[in-house]
């Protein structure tokens, strides 16, 4: 993981529209993803009895439903140290290994970027 190198606007953009996306649904997570055409897509949390997604999945599974062909970044807005490893693989599934994964705490605040 690196934060060395001040994040780009529309990487930031992604980390702010993840974290309302938390905060207005009041769950764990909130996700968002940027695809090859600027496109963004942004998901919470899916606790359901019959259905239980995190953030990141859902907003890959709403990019590839939308038609998306790959990612150009993703971000998720957690208390956890690292995104999971099935969000990782979601993401370099249709990112390719080596999309940015941006990790945000619950504030917002830009923690690591690790590639998918």
């Amino acid at each position: 993981m690196s934060e060395a190198a001040p994040l780009d606007p529309e990487d930031s953009k992604i980390i702010t529209l993840a974290r309302a996306a938390r905060a207005r649904n009041g769950v764990p997570e909130g996700a968002a993803v940027r695809d090859e055409t600027g496109r963004t897509y942004v998901a919470a949390t899916v606790a359901l009895d019959s259905l239980r997604l995190s953030a990141l999945r859902t907003a890959v599974a709403m990019a590839v439903a939308s038609g998306a062909k790959s990612l150009e970044a993703a971000a998720v807005v957690t208390g956890a140290e690292q995104p999971a490893a099935e969000d990782l693989a979601a993401v370099r599934d249709l990112g390719g290994p080596g999309t940015p994964v941006l990790l945000a705490g619950p504030d917002g605040t830009w923690r690591a970027t690790t590639p998918a």
